[in-house]
């Protein structure tokens, strides 16, 4: 990985970029914070500033696999599943999970990303519409997802901005 490799998620276009020497070589649509960007412990914003993926979990899952507390529950989402519990904060096939590398804006104490448990992550996919409506995560459509798993690597650097 090159100095100019790296992860740009733009909240103002709802967007996900790989950048790669320096280009654009994908992008993605997503859906970031409802609450917008924000780096408080339970803001459910999406916090900015420079991050690296310190986990990629899901590697081999089937698409649509549940995950609860980063583990598969067993479940693969479907209609049936959504209706029976329309609260749940779906977190499929993919998790990409990210660590806050500015202390003080994004690392340590009550602003810290990687204790917030701020993911990438798979999400039903007509949730992602590049309308902001997450409780703080980056949700992707599940076929995207895995395109951009197997593209980054852990310790990846990761920009949010506005």
């Amino acid at each position: 990985m090159s100095v100019a490799d790296y992860l740009d998620i733009d909240l103002n276009a709802q967007n996900l970029s790989v950048i790669r020497n320096g280009e654009v070589c994908r992008r993605f649509v997503v859906s970031t914070a409802k609450n917008g960007p924000g780096e408080q412990v339970g803001s459910e914003c999406t916090p900015r500033g420079w991050h690296k993926i310190k986990a990629k979990i899901g590697v081999r899952a089937p698409q649509y696999t549940v995950f609860s507390g980063r583990r598969p529950t067993g479940e693969i989402y479907c209609a049936s599943l959504a209706k029976a519990f329309p609260e749940r904060d779906w977190i499929l096939t993919r998790i990409l999970w990210l660590v806050g590398l500015e202390p003080g804006r994004n690392r340590y104490g009550s602003v810290d990303s990687g204790w917030r448990y701020i993911y990438i992550h798979g999400s039903p996919d007509d949730l992602v519409t590049e309308t902001p409506q997450s409780h703080g995560c980056v949700r992707m459509k599940n076929h995207d997802v895995i395109e951009l798993f197997d593209l980054a690597l852990t310790g990846e650097r990761v920009l949010i901005h506005e």
